[in-house]
């Protein structure tokens, strides 16, 4: 089953007098469990793919369904519920809020779902993760590692159906990087969630089930596994 389609997108944006494509007739499906890595070099325009993807920002033409949902016939609100029901984000600067601790980082997006048990599951992802110990500290007394194992843990919360991750190992050394992965991967084949993830990392790219080339905003793709 398709969890994601991407069909006949592009993305323009004015600069001046002059009208920049960042993505030009982008066309993929993703399936439900698949791990996929976008690759390219920087301004290929794997970011905004992936925003796109994401529902947090608009195509200028085409069409973007995520579960069933087409984002181009949603309002922001309605896009906002579906990434809150069915997505979850790790970001390369790990996007804590620093005035939470780990544990109540991790408890946002259970919070927003009105989880009665939001802090236990919290804890027992924290746990997961390794940070079990360090529920009680804040982002900037954290290292890069671990602020970026919170993040994984806020965003495995929610259980999402589908996990957007952008440059995940981008900031983080080369063994708290393979951590990280390890991570991400085990958490996505216990939970069967679908895998989205932008990477300049080759051996990254290599673990996943497919990995799209994307260049000049034109895609190439390729399989391998």
């Amino acid at each position: 089953m398709s969890i994601l389609s991407v069909k006949n997108v592009s993305k323009t944006y004015q600069s001046g007098s002059r009208k920049l494509t960042v993505l030009d007739d982008v066309n993929f499906e993703i399936h439900a469990g698949e791990s996929i890595a976008i690759v390219g070099p920087s301004g290929s325009g794997k970011t905004t793919l992936l925003g796109l993807c994401a529902g947090l920002d608009s195509a200028s033409t085409g069409s973007v369904v995520l579960h069933g949902n087409a984002f181009e016939k949603l309002t922001e609100d309605q896009r906002a519920a579906v990434r809150n029901q069915y997505v979850g984000f790790i970001f390369q600067n790990f996007q804590l809020l620093p005035t939470l601790t780990a544990l109540e980082n991790v408890m946002v997006p259970l919070e927003l779902k009105k989880r009665k048990d939001a802090k236990e599951k919290a804890m027992a992802l924290l746990e997961k993760v390794g940070l079990g110990d360090r529920n009680t500290h804040y982002p900037t007394q954290l290292s890069g590692g671990e602020q970026q194992r919170v993040s994984i843990a806020r965003a495995f919360a929610n259980e999402p159906k589908i996990l957007f991750a952008d440059e995940p190992t981008g900031n983080l050394d080369t063994e708290t990087g393979e951590m990280i992965e390890d991570l991400i991967f085990n958490l996505n084949k216990d939970l069967g969630t679908t895998l989205i993830l932008v990477t300049h990392d080759s051996e990254l790219a290599k673990r996943t089930n497919r990995i799209i080339h994307i260049k000049g905003g034109k895609i190439q793709e390729g399989n391998h596994g």
